[in-house]
């Protein structure tokens, strides 16, 4: 049987970094891929396409593109994007952010 896994306070697990995002994989399996991350800002990251994902917005302020589609974001926000959308993240402030990728 699987074991859960808690994380008390995602703010343990975040990284924020001059040098750009640098995503914390919580878990990963050929099906999904949970991870956390940090953006400082006015840092971003590139619109790419990618498979299905929700992204739940942590901490912050920023906007998040999805096929050219402008979403502002802050904390409490979630933003589902279909397989295949090209989705990109840009911070305003200091942003946290939960993604899950689904194969």
């Amino acid at each position: 049987m699987a074991q859960a896994m808690f994380y008390p306070d995602w703010r343990a697990k975040v990284v924020f970094s001059p040098a750009g995002p640098q995503p914390v994989t919580l878990i990963e399996n050929e099906k999904v891929k949970t991870l956390v991350a940090g953006l400082e800002a006015g840092q971003m990251i590139p619109p790419h396409p990618g498979e299905l994902g929700v992204y739940h917005f942590l901490e912050g302020n920023g906007w998040m593109t999805v096929e050219g589609e402008r979403l502002r974001v802050s904390a409490g926000a979630t933003v589902i994007v279909p397989q295949g959308a090209v989705r990109g993240i840009e911070a305003e402030t200091r942003l946290a952010f939960l993604a899950t990728r689904v194969a």
